[in-house]
């Protein structure tokens, strides 16, 4: 988990393997529909996030380097609300690439086993940090300090909105829906706003705390965190119950000093972030990817990083709950051995 993002020192290719960009051809996703005379796709898309996340920057610094590359004659990010709505994207084939949690991926995984059409990772391109944040001035100390109280949980899109409940089960708290009836002792009342409106109502006093995952830092919770003063939740206690219910998604990582001026530093729960593709995905394509993913790693690291995400030959491989697309395996044995 120290690893620097990109920082592992990949052998450098002096030159791809010819013919890596030919045959590009009978591709089965609307999104890489039509080809150039190069046999690369005329367009890819890959599906990002809000902004002011790690998601949709990410997205868009992979599109560059997928276009500057020669992986596809366009490349495009694309601003979602976070890993369910990726999948759908990425299933209905209007987006190419996607990024996700590893939680939300296996369990779209598992409901659509019988669906023509699969889920495959192109590889594990960093951790998520779930942020459970509060005001500074507020007495919220603990997950359990959220009884009764007004919680912003991620837009319905969003992974954070499937791991939230988990999170909070998993702390003895039920939820109900904002309004949907009288509170009660262990009950927390949420409503599903996404990261900037989160932030909005946590500096005005319509919610009490804000569920979000990212890297770190997130750039918007760092501008909040300068305007309004905000303090993070120690999550790693929850650990236990929410990988017995729910399997071994879930890790024990540490938000560090410094990654927000004066917060300290604090545990919290860690979910691995896959870059997803479908599992007819033209193999070309998926080999290429991984090509950058492994070779041009310094070109995909988030301005605002800390350098607690990484791109490694061991983690790349680490895409818990999905298979690797058979073209990715191949391509990591090829340039790992």
């Amino acid at each position: 988990m120290n690893d620097r993002f990109g920082s592992t020192a990949f052998p450098r290719r002096t030159a791809l393997k010819a013919g890596v960009a030919a045959g590009l051809t009978g591709l089965l996703l609307p999104a890489l529909s039509g080809c150039t005379p190069e046999g690369r796709p005329d367009t890819v898309t890959v599906a990002g996030g809000e902004p002011g996340g790690f998601y949709l920057e990410f997205a868009g610094l992979l599109a560059e380097s997928l276009q500057r590359h020669g992986a596809a004659g366009q490349a495009t990010a694309l601003t979602t609300g976070g890993s369910l709505e990726n999948l759908d994207l990425l299933l209905s084939g209007r987006a190419t690439l996607a990024v996700a949690l590893s939680d939300s991926a296996a369990r779209r995984a598992a409901a659509g086993e019988a669906a023509a059409v699969g889920i495959s990772a192109v590889g594990k391109v960093y951790e998520n940090y779930v942020h459970c944040v509060v005001r500074r001035d507020s007495s919220i100390r603990d997950v359990a300090g959220l009884a009764g109280r007004t919680v912003a949980v991620g837009e319905p899109g969003s992974g954070t909105s499937l791991t939230t409940p988990r999170l909070l089960d998993a702390a003895g708290l039920s939820s109900t829906a904002l309004g949907a009836g009288p509170a009660h002792a262990g009950t927390v009342s949420v409503l599903n706003l996404g990261l900037n409106d989160g932030l909005a109502a946590l500096r005005n006093g319509s919610v009490d705390a804000l569920f979000w995952s990212g890297g770190v830092p997130t750039a918007a919770i760092a501008a909040a965190h300068a305007d309004a003063g905000l303090g993070l939740l120690d999550l790693s206690p929850l650990l236990p119950a929410l990988r017995a219910k729910h399997g071994l998604f879930y890790d024990r990582v540490l938000i560090p000093e410094g990654a927000y001026p004066g917060i300290p530093a604090v545990w919290t729960v860690g979910v691995a972030n896959l870059l997803l593709c479908r599992s007819d995905a033209d193999a070309q394509t998926v080999k290429k990817t991984v090509e950058i993913l492994v070779d041009h790693a310094e070109e995909l690291v988030p301005r605002s990083s800390l350098g607690v995400q990484f791109l490694s030959p061991d983690s790349l491989i680490n895409t818990p709950g999905l298979p690797l697309h058979p073209a990715a395996a191949a391509a990591y044995r090829e340039l790992h051995g």
